[in-house]
């Protein structure tokens, strides 16, 4: 009768499948080489991102790497925290240093249809004072549109396949000059987690301008801004002052940052004062009144 085979249990993440230690050659464990993440009562994978707030469907995500089987347990290593002295922390104000982007080439081909449209709406008239205010403005109240090769405007229809005749094109509305762009914000769903050495900050947006947008940072303080050019030059802002010193002290952050409210002090209300009629003057009281006008503010 043949022996039958010895199996074990595999170890590795996701996997949990036995395997036959002789016949291990092939990359048939589909595990996850990351770690768990639990955050706002989502529960995922630091290798893929893959989420769930039900922790039975986050047991059963599938792996996201190939590779052998193993046997061996991961040793989780439990040190005492380090206690010493705090970093001191810089000003919020201390100068930013904008991060370096990664652009992906189908962005990089939208960002040029982008400086395309930029071409074709700042092309008017010009301010060159009040008296600008008085002349008619012509202009398209609408977007300009690139489809398959045909090139117009939303609001008057006129196509045409040439660029330059299309950047001609008179407008169809006439009004008032508008000199300046409005300010619009849009909102962006936006998310962090953390390892024991890194904080990542997730924002999910679609079609932002690449060359206009950013993000800047110094050891406290997250500066982003996305700007969505085809939403009106509208932007998506997020201005952060951070919890920690980008994981330079040991431990974790309970939160992100430290809401950023600015406090009204109102000006104190005048008091009547109330006198009394009586002919005597008691001169050491009116030297008390007039030293208590004299006060002294100072800021915590």
């Amino acid at each position: 009768m043949p022996e039958s085979k010895k199996l074990v249990s595999c170890y590795n993440r996701g996997c949990g499948k036995d395997f036959d230690p002789n016949d291990n050659n092939k990359d048939e464990c589909c595990h996850h080489p990351g770690s768990p993440v639990f955050h706002d009562a989502y529960k995922g994978w630091s290798c893929c991102n893959k989420k769930s707030v039900d922790f039975t469907e986050f047991l059963n995500i599938k792996g996201c790497t190939l590779s052998k089987h193993s046997n061996v347990k991961d040793v989780i290593e439990v040190r005492a925290p380090i206690v010493g002295p705090q970093l001191s922390r810089p000003p919020f104000d201390t100068p930013v240093v904008k991060v370096e982007a990664h652009i992906a080439e189908s962005l990089k081909e939208l960002a040029k249809t982008y400086a395309q449209k930029s071409a074709a709406v700042d092309k008017g008239t010009s301010y060159e004072g009040p008296h600008s205010n008085q002349t008619v403005c012509t202009y398209h109240p609408g977007v300009p549109i690139f489809h398959e090769g045909l090139k117009f405007w939303s609001c008057c229809q006129k196509r045409t396949t040439d660029f330059n005749v299309f950047l001609s094109q008179p407008g169809c509305t006439t009004g008032s000059h508008k000199w300046t762009k409005e300010a619009r914000t849009v909102k962006c769903r936006w998310d962090w987690h953390q390892t024991p050495d890194n904080v990542i900050v997730s924002v999910y947006a679609k079609k932002y301008d690449p060359t206009l947008s950013f993000v800047k940072l110094n050891p406290i303080r997250l500066n982003t801004k996305l700007v969505f050019r085809e939403e009106g030059d509208a932007a998506f802002e997020l201005d952060l002052e951070l919890r920690g010193l980008k994981k330079a002290e040991p431990g974790a952050w309970a939160k992100l940052d430290f809401p950023r409210t600015v406090a009204s002090v109102e000006p104190p209300q005048p008091q009547e004062e109330t006198v009394e009629e009586d002919d005597s003057v008691d001169l050491s009281t009116v030297e008390a009144i007039q030293s208590m006008g004299k006060v002294n503010m100072t800021a915590e």
